[in-house]
């Protein structure tokens, strides 16, 4: 029963966040961890996530029938009935939203109201269905988890805030397409209007690389300006560099599923690595460059 309600929460979504916003929080607390707010606002963050997961289950039920990898979730068995998921979504929304107004501070609360909105409403409601741009926009929702982090340590939207904004965005990009070209087949089931399914899977592999690159330059800039060391520089762009080399040997593969398998897995071991590193790569005093 508790396993039911468990994955309509996605997971795997939920572990990915939580690692993002233990990221941005990080490279705030420059080496200073207050571990009741860390724990305050992973917690809110992961509930809030938790809860725009269940809202798109719901949405998805049509698409989700004919998609081989999510045909058997709870809402297209109808295992858990519809007005259930809503109130366990209301719930999880209810708890999270309120830990990081009461227990954080306003700004966490509010980038956790723009991921959340953009996620179920913007994304899941809207461009999904009609929409080349669905993933630029689902990266809006999915570059918010570290910026509630950081901004919960910070209690400001600084230069550093916007940087990883632009950076997890960016990465969000080559990250969802290795998806969608690894499950191809699903995504064209279901009539989803991703890159690699609207246009072609050259293209997106074109595409992919540019936003590496630019991923590269918005991370770099992190320590262009001194919020972190060069053991991140060296970290990070070891990691760019084979993901760049992935995704240029990703032109000529013979088997693109096999090639999506391995793109989209290290995009993950990615960016794990560098939100962990911000505990160590750090530096203090940060320097001081607000915007609102």
């Amino acid at each position: 029963m508790l396993k039911k309600y468990l994955f309509l929460t996605k997971p795997g979504i939920l572990f990915g966040n939580f690692i993002t916003t233990l990221g941005g929080f990080l490279l705030a607390a420059q080496g200073s961890v207050d571990f009741l707010l860390l724990f305050l606002t992973l917690i809110g963050t992961t509930l809030v996530v938790a809860s725009g997961c269940v809202v798109n289950n719901i949405i998805d039920q049509d698409i989700d029938q004919k998609m081989q990898r999510t045909q058997n979730r709870a809402l297209v068995k109808k295992t858990v009935s519809v007005p259930v998921a809503m109130l366990y979504a209301l719930v999880l929304g209810v708890i999270g939203f309120s830990i990081l107004w009461f227990w954080v501070n306003t700004y966490a609360f509010a980038f956790a109201v723009v991921g959340f909105v953009v996620y179920v409403g913007f994304y899941s409601l809207w461009t999904k269905r009609t929409s080349i741009h669905q993933t630029l926009i689902g990266s809006i929702s999915g570059a918010s988890p570290p910026v509630i982090g950081y901004t919960a340590v910070t209690n400001e939207f600084d230069l550093a805030a916007l940087l990883i904004f632009a950076g997890y965005a960016f990465w969000q990009m080559p990250h969802s397409w290795g998806i969608a070209i690894y499950r191809f087949d699903d995504y064209k089931n279901a009539g989803i209007p991703i890159l690699p399914v609207a246009r072609s899977i050259l293209r997106t592999k074109i595409e992919s690389l540019i936003y590496i690159v630019l991923f590269s330059i918005a991370m770099n800039a992190l320590f262009i300006y001194g919020y972190t060391n060069w053991l991140y520089l060296v970290i990070l762009n070891l990691l760019c560099i084979y993901w760049f080399y992935i995704g240029l040997i990703g032109l000529k593969a013979e088997n693109d599923q096999l090639w999506a398998k391995r793109f989209f897995l290290f995009s993950v071991t990615l960016i794990t690595i560098v939100s962990l590193s911000f505990s160590f790569t750090s530096v203090s005093p940060a320097p001081h460059f607000p915007i609102f």
